[in-house]
């Protein structure tokens, strides 16, 4: 499940690519930055990517998932910090039935 994750991930990402000036480098895979000190994307960007991501699970993989609410703003480390933060965090949600 977490490659299938990953690449609708990676989608999302190449399809935000090509609206940003800073692009996310994609081709360093699950350690690509997202969001945060080293991350390339800025708040709105990264709601962006996080409604790509959810409608496309939705599609794919008929799961309502909301990626950006209180649980997981209160974690110690943000699930998107990177692309690979992103897909365990997506993967638990699933398992959990989000």
């Amino acid at each position: 499940m977490n490659d299938k994750i990953l690449a609708l991930i990676i989608a999302a990402a190449n399809d935000l690519n090509q609206k940003l000036e800073n692009k996310i480098p994609i081709d360093r895979g699950v350690d690509a930055p997202l969001y945060g000190q080293e991350g390339v994307l800025d708040s709105l960007g990264l709601v962006s990517l996080l409604v790509s991501v959810e409608q496309s699970i939705e599609d794919q993989h008929h799961v309502k998932l909301t990626l950006a609410d209180e649980r997981a703003m209160s974690q110690k480390r943000s699930p998107f910090q990177t692309i690979g933060s992103l897909v365990e965090y997506v993967a638990r949600l699933m398992r959990n039935g989000a």
